[in-house]
């Protein structure tokens, strides 16, 4: 399973340990993933996503996740939530 982020696209960034002799050894930095459901108002069901802690808290300043994905980019989501935005606009456009 990848390290990516579903709604944001956030990945792993690389970089440096630094010892106290200025020793430099390479490093990752993984963001902080979590499996989480969020309720869709309009699809009226919970979706399962791994997302990131910013992302989570993103959602939630945004008002809920239909309005996240309407908002977001497409080149940023991934298949599966691009699956979902698709499914959303479908819904809102016969509503």
């Amino acid at each position: 399973m990848s390290r990516v982020c579903e709604l944001t696209g956030k990945g792993p960034m690389v970089g440096n340990n630094v010892s106290h002799a200025n020793n430099r050894t390479r490093r990752r930095f993984l963001p902080n993933l979590n499996d989480v459901t969020l309720q869709s108002e309009a699809l009226g069901r919970g979706i399962k996503l791994r997302i990131s802690s910013h992302a989570l808290r993103s959602v939630d300043h945004r008002g809920g996740l239909d309005k996240f994905l309407m908002k977001a980019k497409d080149t940023e989501l991934s298949d599966r939530a691009l699956k979902i935005k698709k499914e959303l606009t479908k819904a809102q456009a016969e509503a």
